[in-house]
């Protein structure tokens, strides 16, 4: 009898970490979606641009003040001031299930507002190495207003 009762306890037991094992496969997760937050060559960087044309999803975020994007910049890019005090919540307002490609004059700026960017949830964003000098070093083009 001792026997036939440590069976069934030894049955019960495994039949309870089964039981826990399949419950758990049966809740909901939700998977967090994989940031992407990268540092891009300027070529590279114009290969986005060129594959993102027509997205409207597509943003191209020059960090450097008003006048220094008033002196050459990347065409379609839209200014927010990296030195401006309202630069966190600037970002934070921007919608990041976009795609972002960032710049400044050489890396810096926009390197500290990558990391921001990421801290904030921003699911898609690149920061071109070296800058807009680096850019025009590599002979791309840029608009002057």
């Amino acid at each position: 009898m001792l026997k036939i009762g440590r069976n069934l306890i030894l049955v019960l037991s495994v039949l309870l970490v089964i039981g826990v094992v399949l419950a758990g496969g049966c809740t909901s997760k939700q998977e967090t979606p994989t940031q992407i937050i990268e540092n891009t060559a300027p070529e590279e960087a114009f290969a986005l641009i060129q594959e993102n044309q027509d997205n409207p999803d597509f943003v191209i975020i020059d960090v450097r003040t008003p006048q220094e994007f008033a002196g050459g910049h990347i065409e379609n890019a839209i200014v927010v001031d990296y030195n401006s005090d309202t630069f966190r919540d600037d970002l934070d307002k921007l919608d990041k299930d976009k795609i972002y490609l960032v710049y400044c004059v050489w890396g810096g700026r926009s390197g500290a507002a990558l990391a921001i960017m990421e801290g904030l949830g921003f699911l898609e964003a690149y920061n071109l190495s070296g800058g807009i000098l680096a850019w025009q070093d590599a002979g791309l083009p840029i608009v002057t207003e």
